[in-house]
């Protein structure tokens, strides 16, 4: 981010960079604004060690768009505000999403696996279509409003699952009777208190014979022994995993193994154009921040997102 942020801070910004995280934390000590990046913090623990240091610390920015890993309760109690990358990841993620239903409805896997050997296939290994099948996304945010979007323009009746039921969402004490409508049924939501194991032994039972999960959220929204099983068992048609539990996905899980199951190592978010798309966020809030105005993307310390 140095070279996309560097030349164009405003005068009178002094700035510190780390590449460690023992370099993260000295710049924190000093710091009133403080960019969280990765790998330098790892942790929850270093990132509470930075707030309880940073004696003049004022705002925290990070270009992640879940902040599950931060000390938020640190961080309210220190009256630090906790900006976020909402909005930042929306199209490369609803992009692999595309491309994983595509894949599982085409049978697209067992293709490349066919040229692998190499083998002609004496029929094709799936018949699926997007278009005329039913997606629930679950989490109406940027991110899951770009998924329906890009799935719409497919021909997929999409619904939306919403806390507030806007725009005709279902609330999140509605979609779980509706499971058996869907042929694809999408993850978008942060990971939260109330949606830790979101997808569990009854909604997968819940689900379609044939529907597919798709988890590019957070590896925790989803109990992984029931996925598992649930995949074993053909109580569900497959799914595609960006996000595991835990990360990176160790290589004797069984879910390597399965062949209903495409998995992508937490790399949806990949975008050339991420990092200027960040920078001009950031810089846009960093404006905001010395004239007092409103900052973007404020996260709610209470609610988690």
């Amino acid at each position: 981010m140095r070279e996309a942020l560097e030349p164009r801070f405003p005068d009178g910004v002094d700035t510190g960079w780390y590449e460690d995280t023992e370099g993260a934390l000295r710049a924190a000590a000093g710091a009133e604004v403080l960019w969280i990046g990765f790998p330098a913090f790892q942790a929850r623990e270093d990132i509470e060690k930075a707030v309880n240091e940073g004696r003049g610390l004022r705002w925290l920015t990070t270009p992640a768009a879940g902040v599950d890993h931060f000390p938020l309760d640190a961080i309210r109690r220190h009256k630090l505000r906790l900006t976020n990358g909402s909005g930042l990841h929306a199209a490369p993620i609803s992009e692999y999403v595309v491309m994983a239903l595509l894949a599982a409805a085409k049978g697209f896997p067992d293709l490349v696996r066919a040229q692998d050997r190499p083998e002609w296939l004496s029929r094709p290994p799936a018949l699926g279509d997007l278009e005329g099948s039913r997606a629930l996304v679950v989490g109406m945010g940027n991110i899951g409003s770009a998924i329906a979007v890009r799935l719409r323009s497919f021909g997929v009746e999409v619904t939306g699952v919403r806390r507030s039921g806007a725009g005709g969402a279902l609330r999140p004490d509605e979609w779980r009777a509706r499971l058996p409508d869907f042929d694809w049924v999408i993850l978008a939501t942060p990971l939260t208190a109330d949606t830790t194991r979101v997808i569990g032994p009854s909604e997968l039972r819940a689900m379609k014979q044939t529907a597919w999960l798709a988890n590019i959220a957070r590896g925790r929204l989803v109990d992984q022994p029931a996925l598992i099983g649930a995949l074993r068992d053909g109580s569900i048609g497959g799914a595609y995993l960006d996000a595991n539990d835990p990360e990176p996905l160790p290589p004797e899980s069984p879910l390597w193994s399965l062949p209903n199951v495409i998995i992508t190592p937490h790399s949806s978010w990949a975008s050339s154009r991420l990092d200027g798309k960040a920078a001009d966020l950031f810089l846009d809030n960093l404006n905001r921040y010395r004239s007092g105005a409103a900052l973007r993307n404020v996260v709610d310390l209470e609610a988690g997102y």
